[in-house]
């Protein structure tokens, strides 16, 4: 067994390589760029090695940096993790060369099915059924327009090296193919140094069920069940669970044993994912395979009992795998969800910045630990006052569970998201628990068009009905009550003017245009001491008992005997009322204010203040790097015409014009680091 190990990656798998290393009594080293330097994975690591600036193609890219910081440190053998050199066949044989143990499969292995079209070509060769497109690289824009019309629209542009959802478009008709394979080059260039792409038939309403698979040098070779992967944003993932609440056990079956002869015909060792598009009928079709370790593990690790990276480990050392097909357990059901540094209110865009406040709910599942199970687990590369920067993966940490059944994990992610606290930056939390409420998704009716199906016009805030939405109302009301409490006992009240509370209140929620819908509530039986009160809001009462302490963000405690947990924030209305309390829970979030009835009718009366008309700018939707402005001053410009391309987060963003007009003002210029609503061009 190793005593030293290099992980060559950042972030949460870095953190999660680290931990196994760690119970295995394994040394690790971890390499960091210059943004990463303060990281959580470089304080968790025994060593730390700098290897180059920000940018990951100056940094995480660079094979030979790794290669001389693993030999800097003694590091017997690197773990690539997922993502940046994790499939690069000529690194891992570099590695080799070096007397250096690849963690992963061996670089003949990757070379074979690593690539997306050498992939394929094999699969058809070994008689699995393949989607219809051209499997060679494609050269122009023109020529992929050319092959799409012959495969007949929809199609799916994708980089060969590609993964993650980056380099990866589907288009509907010439335009969008032709603007596509540009794209797609370019983000294939710029994350894997790599801008081969090739062109496939997009099937429709499919469902994205993959297998886990993991081989060793002694020619074993298992199948640890599937994973469902259907529920995607841009052929990125958001939700993955396992098993399947879709296939059966035949299908199951058949799936597990034709992705273990495709890896056994190339001789793999290691952890590796063959992903399988399933149609209605539970046909099935190979799309490629993922040599590496898959960002949703986890949720394998969790119905098998396993420690995935564990066995990656071993098999490297050369140790024999330690179970056969039989010995494979599917207990339970367990999700992921992947929490990202994004917007969802503002189109998902980017969101890098400071983590002022980061809390994960409690867990009782740990990563690398194989003895706690029907919990919660969150994996993570962050922590409070980090810093998320754009330069990598949107991507803050996976927030996983593990139920009795589907049903049990559903309750249990909703519940963990409800505690899950996140300041600085946006997260797609409430965009996650939309997506756990949707009736199609509980009843696991869906496929991978399920979002863009449901969410076609992006998502917003009436996109998350309450199912008891009074509840908010009333924790508004629980909350004020306490700190009403407070003020009544500050010593130096003058007499006969000390703070008098009352029980009637009104919660005004605070709306859009400053538009206000006043409820009244009543708050009676309020107990310091243990913590409860009933309030009453309209015809429904709620008895609330929580130890919640003034200033906390996360609440818990019971509701007429049933425990929940939520959110609330007081001053959390930037630039607003200050004493505005701000309630989150399942998804939804209101703005209240809790006033007596006087103060109320006064509130009323308080004029609107509308905020600056900027329809004649373009804006910056999100923090960012402006990597290219399209216009000129005193241009005239189409609605829809290409203005300025920012990227962040390793993905290009085009900004179009909303309507036709003469530019005025070009007010930033290439290179230039954005903040959000920074204006970018004025219209004359």
């Amino acid at each position: 067994m190793f005593t030293k190990i290099l992980i060559a990656n950042r972030g949460e798998i870095a953190c999660r390589v680290i931990k196994t290393a760690r119970k295995m009594g394994i040394r690790t080293v971890a390499v960091y760029s210059e943004a990463d330097k303060d990281a959580r994975h470089v304080m968790l690591a025994d060593e730390a090695v700098n290897i180059g600036p920000a940018p990951s193609r100056e940094s995480y890219l660079l094979g030979d940096k790794i290669i001389a910081a693993c030999k800097q440190t003694g590091a017997q053998a690197i773990h690539p993790g997922y993502g940046f050199l994790s499939e690069n066949a000529a690194f891992a044989k570099l590695v080799e060369e070096q007397g250096i143990v690849f963690i992963g499969p061996k670089h003949y292995s990757m070379a074979a099915m690593g690539d997306k079209i050498e992939s394929k070509k094999l699969a058809g060769a070994a008689g699995v059924n393949c989607i219809p497109g051209v499997n060679s690289a494609i050269e122009t824009a023109e020529r992929a327009v050319e092959i799409a019309q012959g495969i007949g629209y929809p199609v799916m542009i994708k980089a060969s090296a590609g993964g993650g959802g980056k380099g990866l478009r589907v288009a509907f008709n010439d335009k969008e193919a032709f603007e596509g394979f540009t794209s797609c080059r370019n983000e294939a260039r710029n994350s894997f140094g790599d801008d081969r792409v090739f062109v496939e038939k997009y099937v429709e309403e499919p469902r994205h069920i993959e297998i886990q698979l993991i081989g060793d040098a002694h020619g074993n070779m298992v199948y640890l069940n599937e994973r469902e992967c259907s529920i995607q944003r841009r052929h990125q993932k958001v939700i993955e669970e396992a098993p399947s609440p879709f296939i059966s056990d035949a299908t199951r079956k058949a799936m597990g044993e034709q992705a273990v002869a495709l890896a056994r015909a190339v001789k793999y060792e290691s952890a590796g994912t063959v992903e399988f598009v399933v149609g209605k009928d539970q046909s099935f079709y190979f799309l490629e395979m993922n040599t590496r370790l898959q960002v949703e593990h986890p949720v394998t690790e969790c119905i098998t009992g396993l420690d995935l990276v564990e066995l990656m480990i071993r098999v490297a050392a050369g140790e024999k795998l330690p179970l056969t097909q039989a010995d494979v357990r599917r207990d339970g059901w367990a999700m992921e969800c992947r929490v990202n540094a994004e917007d969802p209110f503002r189109n998902f865009l980017p969101s890098t910045g400071r983590l002022v406040r980061f809390q994960p709910p409690v867990e009782t599942m740990f990563a690398s630990d194989t003895s706690q199970w029907q919990g919660v687990r969150v994996d993570t590369g962050v922590q409070d006052g980090g810093e998320i920067p754009m330069f990598y993966d949107s991507m803050i940490c996976k927030l996983i569970v593990h139920g009795k059944d589907r049903l049990d994990a559903i309750a249990k992610m909703r519940e963990a998201l409800n505690g899950f606290v996140i300041r600085g930056v946006s997260s797609n939390i409430p965009f996650q628990a939309a997506l756990l409420a949707h009736p199609k998704f509980v009843a696991g009716n869906f496929n991978t068009g399920f979002i863009a199906e449901n969410y076609a016009h992006g998502f917003r805030a009436e996109d998350v009905p309450h199912d008891d939405a009074d509840l908010l109302l009333a924790l508004a009301a629980f909350v004020n009550r306490k700190y009403r409490n407070r003020a009544s006992t500050i010593s130096g009240q003058m007499e006969g003017h000390e703070v008098a509370i009352g029980e009637e209140f009104v919660v005004v929620t605070l709306g859009q245009q400053g538009s206000t819908t006043p409820t009244p509530v009543t708050v009676t039986g309020f107990d310091k001491k243990a913590g409860s009160c009933r309030v009453t809001v309209k015809d429904r009462s709620y008895q609330l008992c929580s130890n919640y302490r003034l200033g906390e963000i996360r609440i818990s405690g019971t509701c007429n005997g049933q425990a929940f947990v939520a959110q609330v924030e007081r001053g959390a209305l930037a630039g607003k009322n200050p004493l505005a309390i701000r309630v989150s829970h399942n998804g939804t979030q209101i703005d209240t204010l809790v006033l007596s009835k006087r103060a109320a009718e006064l509130n009323a009366l308080m004029p609107y203040k509308a905020p600056p008309d900027m329809s004649r700018f373009v804006l910056s939707p999100m923090p960012g790097l402006l990597v290219e402005v399209a216009v000129k001053e005193g241009q005239k410009v189409q609605a829809g015409e290409r203005v300025a391309v920012i990227e962040a987060m390793k993905m290009e963003n085009v900004l179009f014009a909303a309507a036709d007009g003469v530019v005025g003002k070009v007010l930033a210029s290439k290179g230039e680091s954005l903040v959000v609503d920074q204006p970018i061009v004025e219209f004359a």
